[in-house]
C-alpha cells in the first residue's frame, strides 16, 4: 500500500512551498478553518466575555458528535472525545479564545467589526486549529484513552487557565498531561520550537508611589519634590537586573507608566510609576520583587520622603516538563522533518498563563512559525497583525498527532 502524502500550499517571499504531510482529511476542509479563523477574527471578545466564541465553539463541537461542558470557569469550554481503544490514559489541549483591547489598523474584509478590540495575538488562530484536531480526531477517533479540548478564556493577563483550574478543570476533566501551542511570526512558517524547563517568564506588576510634600515650583526647598525622588527611584532600579542578577539568569524590570503633576509651577504631593518585572527562575523572581520594595523604599527616605509599594504576582514561569518536551518534539520532527523543530529554542520573556496548567500537570507549550511577507514583519500586539491561515492545516496536524501519538490503538 503506498501512503498518501497531502501537503498544504503556502505562500512566502521565495515563491510557494509545500508543507507535507497534512493529514488528507483535515486538508479536505481547510477552506472552512480559514472561514472559521476569519469569523473569530471579525468578531473579537475581551478576556471572560468570550461569550460569542464560546458558542460557536461548543456548537461545532456537539455537531462532530463531542461531549461538551460549557462555562468552565465563566466562559470557558471542554470537548471531549473518547477513542476506539479502551486505554484509562487521557491527555489535553489547550487554545485561547481572548482578544486584546486594541484598536485594529487592518483594513481587510475580516477586520475587527468592534472598536477597540482585536485579535492581535492570535488566539483566533490557536482556537481555530484545535477545533480542525477535534473535528479530525471526531471522525476517525484513532486513538486508545481519551483526550479533552480545552477552549481556555482570559489569557491576555486576566488568569483564564487559574480560573477553570480553580472550577475543577483537571478533577472533572483528568489528564496524564497538557498541550498548547503558540503562533510565532518571526520563525518561518511551519517550523516549530520547544524547549525542555523554563520557555517563558513569570510576569509580576507593580506600583509605587511616591509621597513627597507639595509646594510652590519656585520655593523647592520649602518641599520634597516626588519627582526628583522617583528619578532617583527609577535608576536605582535598573540596578537590580545589572548589578544584583546573575548574570546567567534572565531577568526584566520595565517601568512602563508614571503619573504626577498638574502644573509646572506646582511641585506635586506624590508621584506614582507602574511596570512589570519578569524572570526564567523562581529564584531571580523572588530577588527582584524584595530588591525593588526594598530600593523603593530606602532611596525614598534617603530624600525624606516615603515609598508605597504594591506589588502583585501575575503569571509563573512556564517550564515545559522534558519528557512531554521531547514528545512534542518528536512528534513535529517525525511529522515535518527535523530540520523544521527546534528542541532548543530560546525562551522568550512574554508571560503565558498556560504556565498555571503546567505547575498541576506535565506537559508542553511549542511555538509553531507562521512568518512569511506580512506575517513575519509584524509582531503579536501590533495593531497590524494578522494570523496567517496558512498554518491553519498544519498547527490542527501537529495537534491532533499528539494525540494519536500519546494514544496510540493497540496493534
Amino acid at each position: 500500500m503506498v501512503a498518501r502524502v497531502w501537503a498544504c500550499i503556502v505562500s512566502t517571499p521565495w515563491g510557494d512551498i509545500a508543507v507535507l504531510n497534512i493529514k488528507p482529511e483535515i486538508a479536505s476542509f481547510q477552506d472552512d478553518l480559514t472561514s472559521w479563523r476569519r469569523d473569530f477574527h471579525a468578531h473579537p471578545e475581551l478576556g471572560f466575555e468570550e461569550v460569542r466564541t464560546s458558542a460557536i465553539v461548543a456548537e461545532k463541537l456537539r455537531s462532530w458528535g463531542i461531549d461538551v461542558a460549557a462555562g468552565v470557569g465563566r466562559t470557558g469550554v471542554v470537548g471531549t472525545i473518547k477513542g476506539r481503544g479502551a486505554s484509562n490514559r487521557a491527555i489535553g489541549l489547550r487554545a485561547d479564545m481572548d482578544a486584546l483591547p486594541m484598536q485594529e489598523a487592518n483594513d481587510f474584509a475580516h477586520a475587527s467589526k468592534h472598536p477597540g478590540k482585536m485579535h492581535a495575538c492570535g488566539h483566533d488562530g490557536h482556537t481555530t486549529m484545535l477545533l480542525g484536531a477535534a473535528r479530525y480526531l471526531a471522525q476517525t477517533r484513532n486513538f486508545s484513552g481519551t483526550v479533552h479540548l480545552i477552549f481556555q478564556p482570559a489569557e491576555e493577563g486576566m488568569g483564564g487557565a487559574a480560573s477553570m483550574i480553580a472550577d475543577g478543570l483537571f478533577e472533572r476533566f483528568p489528564v496524564d498531561a497538557v498541550y498548547a501551542v503558540h503562533n510565532y511570526p518571526s520563525m518561518p512558517i511551519g517550523s516549530f520550537g520547544v524547549r525542555p524547563g523554563p520557555m517563558m517568564a513569570s510576569a509580576d506588576e507593580f506600583a509605587v508611589t511616591i509621597k513627597g510634600k507639595g509646594g510652590h515650583a519656585a520655593m523647592p526647598h520649602l518641599a520634597i519634590d516626588p519627582l526628583i525622588v522617583a528619578a532617583h527611584v527609577l535608576v536605582a532600579l535598573q540596578t537590580l537586573v545589572s548589578r544584583a542578577t546573575n548574570p546567567g539568569e534572565a531577568g526584566v524590570l520595565t517601568v512602563g507608566m508614571i503619573h504626577g503633576g498638574t502644573a509646572t509651577n506646582v511641585i506635586p504631593e506624590t508621584v506614582t510609576f507602574e511596570g512589570t518585572v519578569r524572570a526564567l527562575d523562581p529564584a531571580t523572581r523572588d530577588l527582584l520583587e524584595a530588591g525593588l520594595t526594598r530600593v523603593a523604599m530606602h532611596t525614598a527616605e534617603a530624600h525624606g520622603a516615603t515609598a508605597i509599594v504594591n506589588y502583585k504576582r501575575d503569571f509563573p514561569v512556564l517550564v515545559n516538563a522534558a519528557e512531554e518536551a521531547a514528545f512534542a518534539a518528536d512528534t513535529a520532527s517525525d511529522i515535518f522533518g527535523a530540520d523544521a523543530v527546534n528542541r532548543r529554542v530560546a525562551p522568550v520573556m512574554g508571560a503565558e498563563d498556560f504556565a498555571f496548567m503546567l505547575e498541576h500537570r506535565p506537559g508542553a507549550y511549542a511555538f509553531i512559525g507562521q512568518g512569511n511577507g506580512s506575517h513575519s514583519s509584524n509582531s503579536v500586539h501590533n495593531q497590524h497583525y494578522d494570523f496567517n491561515d496558512d498554518i491553519l492545516p498544519i498547527g490542527a496536524t501537529y495537534l491532533a498527532s499528539l494525540v494519536e501519538r500519546s494514544l496510540p490503538l493497540a496493534r
